[in-house]
């Protein structure tokens, strides 16, 4: 199973942490992620990944603030097309 190497800022660590329902078996390895410069890195599978954007994504749809919303839905865009990446990359082996 591929695991893909994803970059957050602690603002998207924190935004998912605080404000969506993503449970442990996500947001654990968020908060223990190792920090390069001013990202902090972690990996997920393809599988945990999918999940994870699920809950950016249903927290976007539903939040009432502006800002969160535009920010969620930024990072659920950009976690979707690196799933998308990985997904063409794992179909090719």
């Amino acid at each position: 199973m591929i695991e893909v190497e994803i970059k957050f800022t602690p603002e998207e660590r924190d935004l998912i942490i605080d404000h969506t329902f993503a449970g442990p078996d996500l947001t654990k390895r968020l908060q223990i992620a190792e920090i390069k410069g001013k990202y902090l890195i972690t990996k997920y599978s393809i599988y945990d990944l999918e999940d994870l954007i699920g809950y950016i994504a249903a927290e976007a749809n539903h939040t009432d603030d502006k800002k969160n919303g535009k920010k969620l839905d930024s990072m659920f865009e950009r976690l979707s097309r690196i799933l998308n990446k990985s997904i063409e990359y794992d179909n090719e082996d």
